[in-house]
């Protein structure tokens, strides 16, 4: 068991690249640190129930079913640029103070729009993925993670189990051995697809979903005989429930929520939340600017988020339940105010615009959710489910051992 009531003394002070040189290795941006971009925010606690919530983050696997730990540009105009470098730094000391034993990692350039503007080419994920466990490598915060047990050590040990993630199966086109090869490098989730339609299925942005392709049936195969986690976060409704139905093993929603409480293409039907519990897998409730609301709460913050927690643990039970807040560091709707035409379509109803989710702006806000839980009056063992306990259930019937 660890003993580590701050969480950020576990940062080792390393910053990213930085055994490179600006200027000679690669292009400098600003890239101005983000924690105190915006008013901290501290779900308020009694004695008792701070004691509590020290105690809860200590005893139990904490863990984020998705994530962007990168740091972002200061000004969106220079992000192009910025990810094309290859070279996107890492907020290690925002991690530090996030209370998480692992996360998993989908990177801030998760599409690796290194030579294309769509993203998604082979050779740049896989230059991209390089890069950043190039510079994982250097530093002692963060330990690459492949196994339940590198989770369980992290925890142990006082670190943090990064999982390398890619977000859709775009990038191995028509080639199911590079499956393999994503495995072989690291990657232990992949989703079905990243919003856009591709070889395997239908994405949440294309208006007709036409599900599951015959390459998608054998690429979910390969996925569950590989011990690759599924994820159907960016997923079409028709060829997610497809995938549910074909996969022997837990499938992840690694990223969203109700539907039902906010009309967002991204948050998904009851028959599908269903679905996914179905299968043994878990649904990572999402904070991005925007997407969790609920008619409770109308402007986002940690409270409309939870709203979701709990439809969610009503519909599925709380075995099913987890977080992934899908955050980074940097402006999350500036980025979304930039790249709008890129983003996700579909009917949304109205709702208040925030310049930032209060209570869950970054990873180092997470020890708010578990304040929050505790705050609540849910009880340690569902709180421990939730915190990380469902994931590490579902992840050892998906992963080798």
């Amino acid at each position: 068991m660890s003993d580590r009531r701050d969480p950020r003394e576990r940062w080792d002070g390393y910053t990213s690249f930085s055994y490179l040189v600006a200027g000679e290795d690669y292009r400098a941006f600003d890239l101005s640190p983000q924690i105190g971009r915006v008013p901290p925010y501290v779900v308020p606690l009694g004695p008792e129930e701070e004691d509590r919530a020290a105690r809860l983050l200590v005893d139990h696997v904490f863990i984020s079913l998705h994530d962007h730990g990168g740091i972002g540009p200061v000004d969106w105009a220079d992000n192009d640029a910025y990810v094309r470098e290859g070279r996107e730094w890492y907020g290690y000391e925002g991690i530090a103070a996030s209370g998480l034993d692992a996360v998993f990692e989908n990177f801030l350039d998760g599409t690796a729009t290194i030579t294309s503007k769509a993203g998604w080419k082979w050779t740049d994920v896989i230059h991209d993925l390089g890069m950043h466990l190039a510079d994982v490598a250097h530093q002692r915060t963060v330990v690459v993670g492949s196994t339940v047990g590198d989770i369980v050590d992290a925890h142990a040990t006082g670190r943090i189990a990064l999982i390398p993630c890619v977000e859709g199966a775009a990038v191995i086109e028509n080639e199911l051995d590079r499956l393999d090869v994503l495995f072989g490098l690291g990657v232990r989730m992949c989703g079905v697809t990243y919003s856009e339609s591709n070889a395997l299925g239908g994405g949440v942005k294309d208006p007709v979903d036409a599900g599951l392709t015959r390459f998608g049936e054998q690429a979910v195969t390969r996925m569950n005989r590989l011990g690759m986690a599924i994820d159907v976060s960016h997923t079409g409704d028709v060829t997610a429930m497809q995938t549910c139905a074909r996969s022997t093993a837990p499938v992840f929603l690694s990223h969203s929520g109700a539907r039902a409480l906010f009309s967002e293409r991204k948050l998904k039907e009851d028959d599908l939340l269903r679905a996914v519990a179905d299968t043994g897998g878990v649904i990572g409730i999402e904070a991005s600017p925007h997407t969790t609301i609920s008619p409770a709460h109308p402007r986002h913050s940690i409270d409309s988020v939870m709203d979701h927690l709990a439809y969610c643990i009503d519909l599925v039970g709380v075995d099913h339940v987890a977080f992934g807040p899908d955050t980074f560091f940097g402006d999350h709707v500036a980025l979304h105010r930039f790249y709008a035409g890129a983003l996700d379509t579909g009917e949304v109803t109205a709702h208040e615009w925030v310049e930032h989710v209060e209570g869950v702006e970054n990873a180092s806000e997470y020890p708010n959710l578990v304040r929050w839980l505790v705050g609540h009056g849910y009880d340690d063992a569902s709180i421990g489910k939730i915190m990380g306990g469902n994931v590490l259930r579902a992840l050892t019937a998906v992963w080798p051992a």
